[in-house]
């Protein structure tokens, strides 16, 4: 392969791409990184004003877009958003299944014990990361299966492979979608297609609206003992930067990867590779 050749895999010219939980900090650089490699991209987010201001982003970009404001745990508004992506665009390529996260309410600290964690909260934690990548996977791969290709790539998490204290639902919840992950893989290419794909990538520490409180402190900017603990086990020392994801997921909606299918890709400086001793 020449470097034309190989620079050309990273076209993303009339391929479109579904970006769940869009207008994140992680999947916000995902969505930029695409519409910069001529993409089409929609930008499914619950809050349209986070999506707007990764749009502002986009001055300049040659790649098309759309935004939708978009229910992952909503079957029908899926479906709905879907239509209106075909519409736009003719086709779905890939699904980036971003949604996700914690609630401080499923997290245990000195104020409330893991035996007082509330039913409903730990529920919805589970639902937002697991079936809120199923179900979309449902709508948007149904389309793949039916003209026999694309890429599903959905994001895992570090505590899917070396669970933390004090968040059991969301570590649960990101092992689920790393076994969903796994099945997916082997389902879809048995059963409708070898040329449809499904990964993961499992990013380590990144600091986000979600996790920060958990991570520095408000007063002082610095680390919290739990971010010393974690940068002390990560031997880059560092936290991830978004930025840092894209080289993984551009390879994994890429031809460059097209060998590639049920693998959970850590991005996390060393995290799950250090042993602490």
């Amino acid at each position: 392969m020449n470097l034309a050749e190989l620079a050309k895999q990273y076209d993303f010219t009339d391929r479109t791409v579904v970006i769940t939980g869009g207008g994140g900090v992680l999947c916000g650089e995902m969505a930029c990184a695409l519409v910069g490699c001529n993409a089409n991209v929609a930008i499914v987010d619950r809050d349209p004003a986070m999506a707007d201001l990764v749009v502002k982003r986009f001055e300049g970009i040659k790649g098309k877009y759309l935004v939708a404001k978009g229910d992952v745990l909503d079957r029908g508004n899926m479906e709905d958003i879907a239509a209106e992506v075909v519409k736009k665009f003719g086709r779905i390529d890939c699904l980036i299944n971003g949604a996700g996260g914690n609630n401080p309410k499923a997290t245990t600290n000195p104020e409330q014990s893991f035996f007082d964690l509330p039913a409903d909260s730990v529920k919805f934690v589970s639902d937002l990361n697991l079936l809120g990548t199923i179900i979309p996977s449902q709508i948007f791969g149904r389309y793949m299966a039916e003209q026999k290709e694309g890429i599903i790539l959905n994001v895992s998490s570090m505590n899917a492979l070396r669970p933390l204290t004090r968040i059991p639902a969301y570590s649960a919840a990101k092992a689920a979608v790393s076994n969903f992950t796994l099945w997916l893989a082997v389902h879809m290419a048995q059963e409708y297609s070898p040329k449809i794909r499904v990964n993961a990538i499992a990013p380590g520490f990144f600091l986000t609206n979600q996790n920060r409180f958990l991570l520095t402190d408000k007063e002082t900017g610095g680390l919290t003992a739990r971010g010393k603990k974690i940068i002390d086990h990560t031997p880059m020392g560092r936290f991830g930067k978004p930025e840092e994801l894209l080289g993984a997921t551009l390879w994994l909606l890429s031809p460059a990867s097209e060998f590639v299918t049920g693998v959970v890709l850590p991005i996390d400086g060393g995290f799950s590779a250090y042993s602490g001793v």
